[in-house]
């Protein structure tokens, strides 16, 4: 999975609450996490789900999108976002 962020406060935040969503509704915790908010870039592993938050500007860099062009593609919007 790959998210964007607008600002490295933002960034942090998504992947506390991913990370703590987790192992509060499902006692999962990740194997690693890697990277941190300066870096504009964090990666939580769960093995079979890796989760990339970038910061917009270094998801447009990186375009990991792009690396996997035959996979299928999921846009993913919030109920209030519709």
């Amino acid at each position: 999975m790959i998210c964007s962020a607008t600002s490295e406060p933002q960034l942090k935040a998504i992947a506390n609450e991913v990370e703590t969503r987790l192992r509060e509704d499902h006692a999962a915790r990740p194997v690693a996490i890697d990277g941190f908010p300066a870096s504009q870039w964090i990666v939580l592993d769960y093995l079979q789900v890796v989760l990339h938050v970038f910061h917009r500007d270094k998801r447009a860099f990186y375009s990991l999108e792009d690396l996997w062009g035959d996979a299928p593609l999921i846009r993913w919007e919030t109920a209030a976002a519709r």
